[in-house]
């Protein structure tokens, strides 16, 4: 997960710091040395790091913090506070223009996504209403035309191509007047890459720029190269002057160094970031959102923005009627592990409750994606009075669950221990809005740990 390691190490730093009653100036300053080495272990620029560590240092050794009741916590405040302003302080639109069709032009090195984000982008922005063209300007990686008309076919969105032996220049502005021709708002620019920065590439690049004055310039970088990112992103803004970023690979094992310094070496904004393969898996980026959950804060608001997607209120409502009146079946279970998996990986979602990363333990516990659907088989293999009333599931009907969904005796007898768990664990859920904590062993009972 994005910044596990940096995260675990600063909340560590800090857990000390919250358990002072008063801080000396030394204090601070070790406390800031071991951020200071986090931070370096993440690949964060060296630059970056000595201007961020100085900034907070300086906040965090006046009076106000020092002699403050809660001095801990005040530090915890201002670096949350500087890590926002690192990453760009507030979060960056894309500049729509007033006179449609707006231009988005993507660019990258050969590998870094940014076709995938292409078509990411396009979907994200269909479901604000706009209509996108996406366009195949890159006419030299093999099957890359093809790849792009297949992602439009999955998300029903256009893709404009002229061949491969068509100029790039042309194919955009071929694109463009398509678009203005059919009232599209934004023509989106799959421009080719290369596995290096070369002449060749960038002089095509500056061409389709010079032809077709796109209203935004977009860089697709791998995060998992970590400071190779900012250094890509440095050359390419040099040379092609960049509105912003889109950070793929985010939700891989990744230090988090290219997302923390990739504003301050080049000044321009990480916009999106991409948090996994499915087409769905693009998200705007905002600053304070992911400071907080590096500092395990969670992401509330975010977690409620994926609920709200996903969740049908009515049913939601229903549910908790049944909740109350303890009528729970399995339908409903199946239900809410469907609803979840639309919002998205189970370890992201986890990020995103505050103090969920302070259960004690609960970091050694792995999702499990592929039990999810051994219990979904399982459900499905049930009767419709079966999934009402579980307790008439005898050994004979276990059984015969178990050849239906492929699945073993055994494992229909966990998924039924689960589901009574599960039903218990849901009236006990309110408590963590309540300043309750959730213990790690009825966390692990779920059927998505392991």
């Amino acid at each position: 997960m994005a910044f596990e390691n940096i995260s675990e190490k600063i909340q560590a730093i800090f857990k000390n710091l919250r358990g002072k009653g008063k801080l000396t100036e030394k204090d601070v300053q070790l406390a800031m040395r071991e951020v200071r080495l986090a931070l370096l272990e993440a690949d964060v620029s060296y630059k970056v790091v000595k201007d961020f560590i100085a900034k907070v240092t300086e906040r965090a050794i006046g009076s106000e913090v020092l002699e403050s009741l809660t001095p801990g916590q005040q530090v915890i405040k201002i670096v949350h506070e500087e890590l926002t302003q690192l990453m760009g302080g507030t979060q960056s639109k894309i500049n729509i223009s007033s006179k449609p069709p707006t231009i988005v032009m993507m660019v990258g090195l050969q590998g870094s996504g940014k076709t995938t984000s292409s078509a990411k982008l396009a979907r994200l922005l269909k479901k604000q209403g706009r209509s996108s063209l996406l366009v195949a300007c890159d006419i030299y990686r093999p099957a890359a035309i093809k790849q792009l008309q297949v992602l439009g076919e999955q998300l029903a969105i256009p893709v404009f191509s002229l061949g491969e032996k068509q100029n790039p220049v042309d194919i955009a502005k071929g694109a463009i007047a398509h678009a203005e021709k059919n009232g599209q708002d934004l023509v989106i620019l799959d421009t080719a890459g290369r596995l290096h920065i070369d002449e060749e590439l960038m002089a095509e690049l500056a061409q389709i720029k010079q032809h077709c004055h796109p209203h935004e310039i977009l860089l697709v970088v791998d995060a998992m190269t970590g400071q190779d990112a900012v250094n890509v992103a440095e050359k390419f803004n040099q040379l092609l002057g960049l509105d912003g970023v889109v950070l793929t690979k985010l939700d891989g094992d990744t230090r988090g160094g290219a997302a923390l310094s990739v504003k301050a070496v080049t000044g321009k904004p990480i916009k999106f970031t991409g948090v996994g393969e499915k087409l769905d898996a693009l998200e705007p980026f905002y600053p304070e959102r992911m400071a907080s959950r590096i500092l395990g804060m969670g992401d509330v608001l975010t977690l409620i923005e994926k609920a709200q997607a996903t969740v049908d209120l009515q049913k939601a409502q229903e549910l908790e009627r049944k909740l109350r009146q303890n009528e729970f079946t399995f339908d409903d279970y199946l239900e809410q592990l469907q609803q979840v998996q639309k919002m998205g990986p189970l370890n992201q979602l986890l990020e995103m409750i505050p103090g969920i990363n302070k259960v004690k333990g609960l970091q050694g516990l792995e999702v499990n994606e592929k039990d999810i659907k051994h219990v979904e088989a399982i459900i499905r293999s049930m009767t419709k009075a079966e999934r009402r009333k579980p307790e008439i599931i005898n050994g004979s009907r276990r059984k015969r669950i178990a050849t239906g969904s492929g699945t073993s005796i055994q494992d229909v007898n966990r998924t039924i221990k689960q589901f009574e768990q599960m039903q218990k664990m849901m009236k006990q859920f309110t408590q963590l809005q309540q300043g309750g904590k959730l213990s790690k062993k009825r966390m692990a009972k779920l059927p998505f740990f392991k």
